[in-house]
């Protein structure tokens, strides 16, 4: 269960970078309402992963997933740029945190 509210935590990690794009874009109570609710949600599942893995492979795992989530999503949502090169490097993170996981 640990794992699946750390993968959670990332996720909500993820839409708390995407949205404060948006909050940008659209200065509201609602985008502000959703930024505040998905990092407080990824930081109640963290917190809760934290209490049953080891704090340095769940802090670089909630990192991963949120860096590279956010730069997938600002290809797709945000037009940026989509070379080569950002998708191996995301990539190389996405490796990296897999690889902490295997050794766990």
């Amino acid at each position: 269960m640990p794992w699946v509210a750390l993968l959670i935590a990332g996720v909500c990690e993820m839409f708390g970078v995407l949205l404060i794009n948006r909050l940008h874009d659209k200065k509201n109570w609602q985008s502000l309402f959703l930024l505040a609710l998905a990092f407080s949600a990824s930081f109640i599942f963290l917190a809760y992963a934290l209490e049953h893995l080891p704090m340095s492979t769940a802090y670089a795992i909630w990192t991963g997933i949120g860096a590279c989530g956010g730069a997938i999503l600002g290809m797709i949502y945000y037009d940026e740029p989509k070379e080569w090169k950002r998708l191996l490097f995301i990539g190389v993170i996405l490796a990296s945190t897999l690889g902490l996981k295997l050794l766990e």
